[in-house]
């Protein structure tokens, strides 16, 4: 099983904050090649990148901003 991030609900709040995917990468402490594999789904966030996403949207639950697929 592979974790992948909810792309549609992390632009939604991007858009709402009037922030852009970069400024999020740097505030994530990752570079904006990696947030935008991460956002294409090309590459998937490990579990110290999804907890710095959970501190980082403090309001969201983990199914709010990450999808699990696989079998």
């Amino acid at each position: 099983m592979k974790v992948y991030l909810n792309k549609k609900e992390i632009k939604k709040r991007l858009i709402r904050k009037n922030l852009s995917q970069n400024w999020l990468a740097f505030r994530l402490e990752i570079t904006s090649g990696f947030m935008s594999q991460l956002m294409t789904g090309a590459r998937h966030p490990s579990p110290k990148i999804r907890q710095r996403f959970m501190e980082h949207f403090s309001d969201c639950t983990f199914d709010d901003l990450f999808v699990i697929k696989g079998s």
